[in-house]
């Protein structure tokens, strides 16, 4: 009797420091839809899970919300692509070791009839004016996702943005937009990596390229573990090591859509 009850406390002992390091091996990471729907994560998280032995819970949201959760400590870490909203995310003590990861480009795409005329135009402001002026209509992602902020920068720079129905905001993913955007035959403005992983479903066009102002750079930020006492800030930090580090950076360069590069890593190592 007395061994089946040591038994059972050491059983239960074990069981505790088991559940401690399974919780410690856990990293929740929030990030955006274009990093998910373009097939990125599911080619760079196993490699680092194998090698570190640290599971990444994913949650793929716009970039607004994924601040959001890493602001309110509900994620360990955060990837996305709105500097504006991460420097301030980093001045109000959200988040510690910033790290640019990687950049693509904004692109706009629509039909191949191209209604609006801006096929082959390098001026995004430009393009967007004349979207509006020939009533064409544009599908936003209404969701305060990385994209969504620059396109409203954009059509504020722009001055007008289409009128009623031309104009739908939809509150969507970007694979969702754009898949809403091929059934409407309408422009949406998109990050490429998204755009390749769906443009065979799609059938859209890219329109307009090319521009300054349509650089997109990503960054990751480790939540501020002074603000909350469960934030796995090993793993989080061990995740920001990977993917600026010489192997990590290789395999972003790596991943490809029908043989087409759709990250750049910001370090060339």
């Amino acid at each position: 009797m007395r061994n089946l009850v040591l038994c059972a406390l050491v059983s239960i002992f074990l069981g505790g420091i088991n559940q401690g390091v399974s919780a410690e091996e856990i990293l929740r990471l929030s990030t955006t839809t274009s990093t998910e729907n373009s097939g990125l994560l599911k080619v760079l998280l196993p490699e680092f899970e194998a090698k570190t032995h640290i599971k990444v819970q994913v949650i793929s949201v716009g970039t607004g919300k994924a601040l959001e959760l890493a602001k309110n400590g509900d994620v360990d870490v955060t990837l996305v692509h709105a500097r504006a909203a991460e420097d301030k995310f980093m001045a109000e003590g959200h988040g510690v070791n910033r790290r640019d990861v990687m950049y693509n480009d904004f692109i706009i795409v629509g039909p191949l009839a191209d209604p609006a005329g801006v096929k082959g135009s390098h001026d995004v402001i430009a393009a967007l004016r004349k979207i509006t002026a020939s009533k064409a209509k544009f599908i936003s992602r209404g969701d305060n996702s990385g994209t969504d902020q620059m396109e409203q920068a954009y059509w504020k720079e722009a001055g007008a943005k289409p009128a009623g129905s031309a104009y739908v905001s939809a509150g969507l993913g970007m694979g969702e937009v754009l898949t809403m955007a091929a059934e409407m035959q309408a422009y949406t403005l998109t990050d490429r990596a998204t755009y390749g992983a769906y443009r065979a479903k799609t059938g859209l066009a890219v329109q307009v390229e090319g521009d300054a102002k349509m650089f997109n750079p990503y960054g990751i930020i480790a939540v501020n573990p002074a603000k909350y006492k469960d934030i796995h800030n090993r793993a989080a930090n061990s995740l920001i090591e990977w993917l600026t580090s010489v192997e990590g950076q290789k395999k972003i360069a790596e991943f490809k859509v029908d043989g087409e590069q759709l990250f750049f890593p910001s370090y060339k190592k």
